[in-house]
């Protein structure tokens, strides 16, 4: 894809959604820390489903702690391997309130210092909580970037790190959340909407479907 082409592309997904935002309920960066490591391998309607609920008895570290370990499964039994999900933001709890009083850390190391946080959970925070032009390489935006051809690569980290070397500054802000949305509701894996597709024009992308 040529500069031009993805200037076009971004403005147009810029333009049917100014201010995109993550799916995922959230009033707080903690709560969407914890929303975000349960997202992984389940739907943001799942998670959402079960935070309404942990959320309101546990929405901060301390309260986290109070409701322990088995309190905080049976909050989140519906989603899957919440158990290990479950021990996972429990210690990253005890490790925010000891090593940062408490308070979601904004710098890339330390987020990712906290158990069951990886590189894709520490760029959805820092974006969505911190305003921080990250992007976060799901498997939604791995298809649209090898597909469309915006920046193809054999792993989410070649993805991201091609991304974030053509996406122009202005874009990049929202990048993220553009290519995430485009990937869940029209560039679908099964059976992609390429019919509907407002960036049809500039993707490179062989087989599209034509009904």
């Amino acid at each position: 894809m040529t500069p031009k082409a993805r200037a076009s592309f971004y403005a147009t997904l810029q333009a049917a959604n100014p201010e995109p935002r993550s799916e995922l309920d959230y009033h707080s960066p903690y709560q969407l820390l914890v929303a975000v490591i349960l997202s992984a391998q389940a739907t943001d309607k799942s998670v959402n489903a079960a935070t309404v609920g942990l959320f309101k008895v546990a929405p901060d570290p301390a309260s986290m702690l109070r409701l322990g370990l088995a309190g905080l499964k049976r909050h989140i039994r519906t989603i899957g391997l919440f158990n290990s999900k479950a021990r996972h933001i429990i210690a990253a709890t005890q490790l925010l309130l000891e090593r940062h009083a408490g308070q979601v850390p904004r710098e890339r190391a330390a987020l990712e210092a906290l158990p069951g946080v990886g590189r894709k959970t520490a760029n959805v925070v820092l974006n969505a909580a911190f305003g921080e032009a990250t992007i976060a390489v799901d498997t939604h935006i791995f298809r649209v970037a090898n597909r469309t051809g915006l920046a193809p690569g054999r792993t989410p980290r070649e993805v991201e790190d091609g991304l974030l070397a053509v996406t122009p500054a202005q874009f990049r802000l929202h990048a993220h959340h553009w290519l995430l949305l485009h990937g869940r509701y029209v560039c679908k894996a099964r059976r992609p909407d390429c019919p509907q597709c407002a960036v049809r024009r500039w993707c490179a992308w062989p087989d599209k479907t034509a009904s």
